[in-house]
């Protein structure tokens, strides 16, 4: 009954590692720009180069000789008005995703702590990573939907009003993915998988704890 026990809660902080290896790439995609890819080729352009678009700051590359390129970002804030509405939305997946994988795994170092330290009650132990894994599970769709609404505003081929000081076009020559785009997918995939591991988690049948009786 011991043994099988802490297999399972093993299982458990392997899916407790893939949660946080998730967690970390979510996090490092909010930080990155190449969400989009946008090509300014064309003469009538303000600026000849590439822009990167991320959810939180645009990158404009302009190269200055043949292996040179001059590189300028600039940051979103929430009073920004030119932010598209796909943008914005992304903005608040992404937070939701950071925060509720935090609630996960608060959740399931709790229920982990539980099962190591001998406390089988089942109910509260099976509660608590049943809720970790929902919450990883949704916050995994969050970045999912995040990714395909970037995927879909390049397919239309959206454009972007930004401020004339950033010397971007409103529509460039071509636009695609970038490849942060992968490494969010990456995210929402161990998430994902995280939440289903811990969902699955099950304490022994047997694993009730009985008071011992003394024999005189």
């Amino acid at each position: 009954m011991a043994i099988a026990m802490f297999e399972n809660a093993n299982c458990q902080a392997a899916s407790f590692a893939l949660n946080t290896v998730g967690w970390i790439l979510s996090m490092i995609c909010m930080g990155l720009a190449e969400w989009r890819v946008w090509y300014m080729e064309s003469s009538s352009a303000p600026s000849r180069g590439l822009a990167c678009i991320g959810m939180w700051k645009v990158c404009t590359y302009q190269p200055n000789s043949l292996h040179s390129r001059n590189i300028e970002c600039h940051r979103y804030t929430y009073s920004d008005t030119y932010l598209p509405l796909d943008i914005r939305i992304a903005q608040n997946l992404l937070l939701a995703a950071s925060l509720l994988g935090v609630l996960g795994k608060v959740l399931m170092v709790t229920g982990l702590r539980r099962v190591y330290a001998g406390q089988l009650q089942k109910d509260t132990a099976c509660n608590l990573f049943f809720a970790s894994g929902v919450l990883s599970i949704i916050a995994g769709a969050f970045i999912l939907i995040a990714v395909m609404w970037n995927h879909q505003s390049v397919m239309n081929e959206e454009g972007i009003h930004f401020p004339p000081s950033f010397h971007i076009p409103f529509r460039p020559d071509r636009q695609e993915t970038g490849s942060t785009v992968l490494l969010a997918v990456l995210a929402a995939f161990l998430m994902m998988l995280s939440g289903l591991l811990t969902i699955s988690f099950q304490l022994p049948s047997d694993s009730q704890v009985y008071p011992e009786v003394l024999q005189v």
